[in-house]
């Protein structure tokens, strides 16, 4: 009986050693620039006479993945920028230049890998 224990025991312990945990957003804001890889203020609302907006987000335990931003108005996507997760935290940004004509709210979703939702934030362009 034991030599029919021990391989099922390396098994598991190969099976668990392969198991990949879901790494978090640790912060995500919306910005006018990114300085040194942080942002410099925090977006809520975009008045119309400004048209570039950046998207900052700190990823953590997604090294060797690939995340994605991905931005919405009027429930469809407009952009997508894709990142490879180099370290155990990484800062990533994309901007977008709004056309003035698309007010109203607009959404970005941090998605991994698989294309599941980290997070959704929103901002009003108006």
């Amino acid at each position: 009986m034991l030599k029919r224990v021990k391989p099922l025991l390396i098994i598991a312990a190969i099976l668990a050693s392969s198991v990949t945990f879901a790494g978090t957003v640790e912060r995500a804001q919306f910005t006018t620039d990114i300085i040194d890889r942080e942002p410099v203020d925090r977006i809520e609302v975009l008045d119309s006479n400004q048209h570039q907006i950046k998207y900052f987000t700190e990823l953590k335990d997604l090294q060797g993945q690939i995340v994605t931003h991905q931005w919405i108005y009027d429930d469809n996507v407009v952009f997508e920028k894709t990142f490879e997760v180099g370290g155990p935290r990484w800062r990533v940004w994309s901007s977008k230049t709004l056309p003035s004509g698309l007010t109203g709210y607009w959404y970005v979703n941090t998605l991994d890998q698989e294309r599941n939702s980290l997070l959704r934030q929103s901002f009003e362009y108006r």
